[in-house]
């Protein structure tokens, strides 16, 4: 008998036309990012509501649930079902949430896109998990940052999203586009879920800076390599260090600067090019 739990596939408009008007007064359609309010109800009790684009609203709900550390995995889940006509997200687990409200009683406010949301402690349990022995080679770098530039998406119709990417070695698995960051993680992170996939050689990609919110999710997923075309902040860094993750920031064309765990990258420093030198 089957685990899994059952997930509608809801659907909605990624994107919205609107009018504008230029600088020189021009009037013309441009296409912008949906964003849409997506209260999550968990055993009918309200949890929180999520500001997202909607793409797979199911795996968001999975994916923050158990990045939330409210659940361990997809089995503690019988039900997501997505209504976008009253927005909302019923959750039914199947025995029930142990301690809910005093999981979620404390909450930090974070520096993600539409202000997201943790609860607890950020760094309770981190200690016990044991990210894979893998790295990345400097080559592979290259062709996942060249594969996120190729890529369809969003962003190059309407702007104003960010993207995550998941990567086996630098074989692109799953890319999700999302308002903030963190929603985008925590899709990724339902839909590992469900297909109970072992992060060995995998590798984590975000268009948003490295904080610490960010770093400790990738963490969960059990990721030891995150790549990301913006910087880090100063908390960001010191969770990947403590923990061992490899931290690649300013990732574009070939250029990257290595925060963290640098041993788990193989360099090869006659792929970038030639050096420009400063000049004075």
């Amino acid at each position: 008998m089957s685990t899994a739990p059952f997930l509608t596939e809801a659907k909605a408009p990624l994107t919205h036309t609107v009018s504008v008007v230029n600088e020189f007064g021009e009037h013309y359609e441009l296409a912008i990012p949906s964003e849409r309010a997506l209260t999550v109800y968990v055993d009918k009790r309200e949890l929180i509501t999520l500001m997202t684009l909607g793409e797979h609203p199911e795996w968001l709900v999975l994916g923050y649930l158990i990045n939330q550390r409210l659940i361990r995995s997809a089995e503690e889940v019988e039900s997501i079902t997505v209504d976008w006509e009253v927005g909302a997200a019923a959750v039914k687990t199947r025995g029930g949430i142990v301690d809910l409200a005093a999981k979620t009683a404390k909450r930090v406010v974070t520096t993600g896109c539409g202000q997201g949301s943790v609860f607890g402690d950020l760094m309770a349990g981190l200690d016990s998990i044991q990210l894979p022995d893998t790295g990345i080679t400097q080559g592979e770098l290259y062709t996942i940052v060249n594969a996120i530039r190729l890529h369809e998406s969003v962003y190059k119709a309407a702007g104003s999203v960010h993207g995550c990417g998941l990567f086996m070695r630098d074989e692109m698995l799953l890319f999700v586009e999302d308002v903030g960051r963190h929603n985008a993680i925590d899709t990724i992170a339902g839909w590992m879920a469900l297909q109970q996939m072992a992060s060995t050689d995998k590798v984590f990609y975000t268009t948003g800076r490295l904080t610490s919110e960010m770093v400790i999710k990738a963490t969960q997923m059990g990721v030891a390599v995150v790549i990301s075309r913006s910087g880090m902040t100063q908390m960001g860094h010191a969770v990947a260090q403590s923990l061992g993750l490899c931290a690649i920031g300013r990732a574009t064309n070939k250029r990257f600067v290595c925060f963290s765990a640098p041993q788990r990258l193989t360099l090869q420093p006659e792929l970038a090019g030639v050096k420009l030198r400063a000049v004075a």
